[in-house]
């Protein structure tokens, strides 16, 4: 079994869970704000916050972690990761922070220990990278946005 190594950083609230799969069926570990302050804060409409989780982590080289958005807070609120899916890479071993962004009309609320964002951790290929002077053919061919007709 792959083992992802979490650290708790110094100063942040050990009673905030690390992520952990919700439910068996989960593919998306549930990530938590863990505010040094121990203090809730505000998003206001069209603004964005770099909210701290109070760990870092350690991936198996070969693998990346992507933080995604919660579809409730989307759903409810309006709120959701800035750079989606952000890529946590294998040898990245620095706090772990999500971007969220309010795009909804009203005020929300991030308290802490709240889930904000899911992790989903994924294998990466072995690959190669070749430079041509030309491409394969497709049927699709350089056909871009909006080719493949309308639904």
């Amino acid at each position: 079994m792959t083992q992802i190594l979490f650290q708790r950083l110094p100063g942040f609230d050990v009673d905030i869970d690390l992520p952990d799969f919700a439910t068996d069926g989960a593919a998306g570990m549930d990530i938590r704000a863990n505010f040094e302050s121990r203090m809730d804060i505000v998003i206001q409409p069209m603004e964005r916050a770099l909210i701290p989780t109070g760990f870092a982590m350690a991936l198996p080289a070969g693998f990346e972690a992507q933080v995604r958005p919660r579809s409730g807070l989307a759903l409810k609120h309006g709120v959701t990761c800035l750079n989606t899916p952000g890529t946590i890479d294998a040898d990245y071993r620095g706090p772990v922070g999500v971007i969220l962004v309010n795009l909804g009309g009203d005020e929300v609320l991030i308290s802490h220990g709240m889930r904000i964002a899911q992790m989903v951790i994924s294998q990466l290929c072995d690959l190669t990278i070749c430079e041509v002077s030309s491409l394969p053919d497709t049927a699709r061919g350089t056909g871009g946005f909006g080719s493949t007709g309308v639904s």
